[in-house]
C-alpha cells in the first residue's frame, strides 16, 4: 500500500524536472506528515472531552482550529484564463501545452468553441469530462428573451426598421434552430416550451464522459463544445444542444506536462446572452490568478478584439483576483518573406530564411507590444503594481509549429516556456501553502501540549491585561489606519462623478449611434434593454450601457482603487500592508511581555499567540479579495439598478421608428435619473461598500483575537482541564518545523546545481539552421 502511494505521489509529479520533483515530495512529505500528527491530536482531545457535560471554551477553540486545518484544502487550484475572440487560437494553444494534437475542436471555417471549457489534470487513470447544463427554470428565461428578439409586429413602417437580421436576431434563430430545429424561430414561447430539444437531456443536468484515451474523449466532448457557426445549416450538422450547456470540465489522467493543480480555461467571447452563463463568464475571468489575452499575429497589431479584451482582463485584476496578465500572440508561423523583407525596417542582418524572419518579426513585436501593455497597465494600476513586475508581458507562440517544426525549434515556439511558467507558479504557491500550514500546525501543537503542563503555572498564566490593553488601542489605530486608506478614494470618486455628469450623453450617443444608421441595430438594441442594459454577443464585442455612462468615474479611480487593494510595502493607500503591520507591531509586543512576565522559561504561550496572529490576520487577505468585487462592481450596478425602469420601458416598444423612439426614452431616462442624482447615488453606494468592508475587518480582529487572548488568559483557570498526553505529537510537529528551513536550502542549493550544470553542458549550443531542421 505504501508503494502504491509513493508511485501514485510520483506519478503527479512526472509534468516536473527532477530537481522540482524533489522539492514537491519533500513538500508533500511535511504537508502529509503534519496532517497525521494533527489528526492524531483531534482524536487524543475528542476521547478526553468525549463524556464532558459541558466543553471549556478553550479546549472547543483548539478542537476547531484543529479540525479547520485538517480539513483545509491541500492547494486551491491556481487558474489560467485564456481569454479571446473565436478563432485566436485559444483551444489550439492548450492542445499544444497539454501535449494532445485536436483534443478540442479548432476553431475554423464552420466551428467555434461554444462554452467555457475547463481543462485539469488528475489522478484518475481515464480521460474524463463532465458537461454542466443550464436548469430548466435558466434555459425558460434565456428562450422568452430569444422568442421577444423574435417577435416579428404587423405595425413595421420605415425600411430602416423592417425585419434586417442584424446580430442579436441572427443568434437567437441560431440557438432555437439548433435546439428545436428549422422552423423554431416562427414559434412562440409557449409553443417552444412544449417543444422536445433535439438532443437528450440528463434530469440530472450533468454528462459525465469516460474515455480510454484521448482521441476517444475527443470525438465524444465534440458535439457538446463544437458549436456551427452561424450561416452553416442546422439540420446537416446532427443534434447540438449546446445553447443549453454552462460549462465543460476535463480532467486529463496523470499528464506529463500539465501538473495536478494547474487549471487552464478556455474563456470564448466577450459573455453570453443567457443570464447564468454571462455570469458565469465574468466569475470565471474574476477567478484566474493569470490572464493571458490571445490574439493571432494577424489581428494583433490595429485589431480591437484584443484591446477590449485587455481592458476587461485590467478590470478583472482590479475585481478579482488576477495578479498576472500577458499578451499571447498565436499562429507567428504565418510570415510572407518576400513581404516581409521589402517592409523590413530593423536589423543591419541579413535574413536568411523564413526562420530568421520570423524570429526577428517576433522579437520586434514582442518590445513594441511590451511596452505598449505596459503603459496601458500603467495608466490603470498602481506603479509598484506586481502585474508590472512580469518579465514577460508578452508571448509569440506557434502552435502548429510546435507539432511541425518545419523551421522553428520547439523551444522557439515558446509552448515549453509557458509550460515552465505554470510549473514555477504552481511550485512557488505550494511551498508557500505548506511553510504556511507547518507553521500554524506548529503554534497549536505548542499550546495543546503545554495544557498538561504544570511547571511554573503561574508565570504560563501571566499578566494579560496590559496585552488586551495594548490589542484594543492598536485595533483602533487599525481602524483610523483603514478610513484613512479609504479616503484615498474619495476625491478621485467625486472627480470622476463631475467628469461622469459632463460627459454621458457624449457616451451615451455613442453607443445608440451606428455607421449605417438604425438598420442591423433595431433588435440589437432590444436585446441590450431585454437584459438591463447590456448585450453580450458570443461573436461581437459586448455591449455594456451601465459600465459605459460609469467609465468617467472608473478612469479617475481605477489606479487609486488598485493602490488601495495591493500587497507590498507600506504606503498611505495600501490595506493589507498596513494590516500586516498591526500583525508584527501585535507580535512584537507579545514577545516584549513575554519576556518581561516570563515566557523565557516556557515559549508555548508565545509561540502560539504569535502563530494565531498569523493565522487570523492571513486570513483577512481572502476575505478582503472577495469583497472587493462588489465594492469595484458598486457603480455600475447602482447605475443599472436605477435605469432598470427605463431599460424595460423602452423593451416594450414595437412599432414605427422603434429604434429611434427606445433611444429617445433611454436617453430620457438616464436625463432623468442624472438630474436625480444617479451618480451621487453609485458615489454613496461604492463608499457604503468600503465602510462595510472596515467593518468586516475589524470585528474578524475583534472577535478572533478576543477569543485567543481568552484561551491565552490567565483568567481562564477553568478553561483549562487534563487532556490526553500529546508530548509524542509534540515533538514530532517540532521536527517538521525544523524541517521546514532544511527544505528550503535543499531546493536552493539543487536549483544552483541544475544552473550550474546547464551553463557547463556542452548540448547547449546554439540552434541548428533551419536548412538542416
Amino acid at each position: 500500500m505504501k508503494k502504491r502511494k509513493r508511485s501514485d505521489r510520483d506519478q503527479r509529479f512526472r509534468a516536473f524536472p527532477s530537481v522540482e520533483q524533489s522539492a514537491l515530495k519533500e513538500y508533500e512529505k511535511l504537508e502529509s506528515r503534519t496532517r497525521r500528527v494533527l489528526s492524531n491530536t483531534y482524536q487524543k482531545l475528542i476521547q478526553s472531552v468525549f463524556l464532558d457535560d459541558s466543553i471549556p471554551s478553550g479546549i472547543k477553540y483548539l478542537i476547531n482550529r484543529l479540525l479547520a486545518l485538517i480539513e483545509k484544502p491541500s492547494l486551491d487550484p491556481i487558474y489560467i484564463g485564456l481569454f479571446g475572440s473565436t478563432g485566436a487560437g485559444k483551444s489550439s494553444l492548450i492542445n499544444a501545452i497539454i501535449q494532445q494534437a485536436m483534443f478540442l475542436p479548432v476553431s475554423g471555417e464552420g466551428v467555434c468553441t461554444s462554452c467555457i471549457v475547463q481543462v485539469s489534470s488528475g489522478c484518475c487513470d481515464q480521460y474524463e469530462a463532465k458537461i454542466h447544463f443550464l436548469s430548466d427554470q435558466e434555459w425558460k428565461e434565456e428562450l422568452k428573451n430569444l422568442t421577444k428578439l423574435l417577435h416579428r409586429t404587423e405595425e413595421l413602417g420605415s425600411e430602416e426598421d423592417a425585419w434586417d437580421r442584424d446580430d442579436a436576431v441572427e443568434e437567437a434563430l441560431w440557438k432555437l434552430q439548433m435546439i428545436y430545429g428549422n422552423g423554431a424561430e416562427s414559434k412562440n414561447y409557449e409553443e417552444l416550451l412544449k417543444a422536445k430539444p433535439k438532443g437528450k437531456i440528463p434530469t440530472s443536468k450533468i454528462i459525465t464522459l469516460k474515455a480510454e484515451k484521448a482521441e476517444e474523449l475527443s470525438v465524444k466532448l465534440d458535439p457538446y463544445i463544437r458549436a456551427q457557426r452561424k450561416g452553416y445549416n442546422a439540420e446537416s450538422a446532427g443534434p447540438q444542444i449546446w445553447p443549453l450547456i454552462k460549462c465543460v470540465e476535463v480532467i486529463l489522467p496523470k499528464s506529463e506536462v500539465i501538473p495536478e493543480g494547474v487549471v487552464l480555461v478556455d474563456i470564448p467571447g466577450t459573455g453570453d446572452f443567457n443570464s447564468k452563463r454571462d455570469e458565469m463568464w465574468k466569475k470565471t475571468i474574476d477567478k484566474c490568478s493569470v490572464i493571458w489575452v490571445i490574439s493571432d499575429i494577424e489581428r494583433v497589431s490595429g485589431g480591437r478584439a484584443h484591446e477590449y479584451l485587455l481592458n476587461e482582463s485590467i478590470k478583472a485584476s482590479q475585481r478579482g483576483f488576477c495578479k498576472d496578465i500577458a499578451l499571447v500572440v498565436t499562429k507567428t508561423d504565418k510570415l510572407q518573406l518576400p513581404e516581409y523583407l521589402r517592409e523590413r525596417k530593423v536589423g543591419n542582418q541579413a535574413i536568411q530564411s523564413q526562420r530568421e524572419a520570423v524570429l526577428e518579426r517576433n522579437e520586434t513585436l514582442k518590445l513594441q507590444r511590451s511596452q505598449i501593455l505596459k503603459e496601458k497597465l500603467k495608466r490603470k494600476l498602481p506603479a509598484d503594481s506586481k502585474v508590472l513586475e512580469a518579465s514577460d508581458l508578452v508571448h509569440t507562440v506557434s502552435a502548429q509549429e510546435y507539432w511541425q517544426q518545419a523551421f522553428l525549434t520547439e523551444e522557439e515556439t515558446e509552448i515549453p516556456k509557458l509550460r515552465e511558467y505554470i510549473r514555477k507558479r504552481l511550485l512557488d504557491k505550494k511551498r508557500r501553502m505548506v511553510t504556511k500550514y507547518v507553521t500554524e500546525a506548529f503554534g497549536l501543537l505548542l499550546l495543546t501540549d503545554s495544557f498538561n503542563s504544570t511547571d511554573n503555572l503561574q508565570n504560563e498564566y501571566l499578566h494579560m491585561s496590559g496585552l488586551r490593553r495594548f490589542v484594543e488601542e492598536k485595533i483602533q489605530l487599525l481602524e483610523m489606519t483603514i478610513n484613512q486608506c479609504f479616503a484615498h478614494i474619495e476625491w478621485p470618486l467625486q472627480e470622476g462623478v463631475k467628469n461622469a455628469k459632463s460627459s454621458y450623453r457624449q457616451i451615451l450617443s455613442r453607443c445608440l449611434v451606428r455607421s449605417k444608421g438604425n438598420q442591423g441595430f433595431h433588435q440589437t438594441l432590444k436585446a441590450v434593454c431585454l437584459k438591463n442594459g447590456i448585450y453580450a454577443s458570443r461573436t461581437l464585442t459586448r455591449i455594456d450601457l451601465n459600465e459605459a455612462i460609469t467609465q468617467p468615474i472608473y478612469d479617475q479611480i481605477d489606479p487609486v482603487f488598485g493602490g488601495i487593494f495591493r500587497s507590498g510595502k507600506v504606503t498611505g493607500s495600501a490595506l493589507m500592508p498596513h494590516i500586516d503591520a498591526f500583525k508584527h507591531s501585535l507580535q512584537e509586543k507579545m514577545t516584549d511581555i513575554g519576556i518581561r512576565n516570563g515566557w523565557k522559561y516556557d515559549s508555548c504561550k508565545k509561540s502560539f499567540l504569535i502563530q494565531e496572529i498569523n493565522a487570523i490576520l492571513g486570513g483577512l487577505e481572502e476575505h478582503v479579495l472577495r469583497k472587493k468585487r462588489r465594492i469595484y462592481e458598486s457603480l455600475s450596478n447602482s447605475v443599472q439598478n436605477d435605469l432598470k425602469s427605463c431599460y424595460e420601458e423602452a423593451a416594450q416598444i414595437t412599432g414605427k421608428k422603434a429604434c429611434e423612439r427606445m433611444k429617445d426614452v433611454i436617453r430620457r431616462g438616464v436625463d432623468r435619473q442624472v438630474a436625480e442624482g444617479m451618480f451621487e447615488r453609485a458615489q454613496e453606494q461604492m463608499q457604503h461598500q468600503f465602510q462595510q468592508l472596515k467593518s468586516g475587518i475589524t470585528e474578524k480582529v475583534k472577535g478572533s483575537i478576543s477569543t485567543m487572548l481568552t484561551l491565552a488568559s490567565s483568567q481562564g483557570v477553568g478553561l483549562y482541564k487534563e487532556l490526553a498526553d500529546v508530548k509524542s505529537e509534540y515533538k514530532e510537529m517540532e521536527k517538521l518545523h525544523r524541517s521546514l528551513r532544511e527544505v528550503a536550502e535543499n531546493a536552493v542549493l539543487r536549483r544552483g546545481m541544475q544552473e550550474f550544470l546547464l551553463r557547463m553542458s556542452p548540448s547547449k549550443v546554439s540552434p541548428l539552421p533551419s536548412t538542416q531542421l
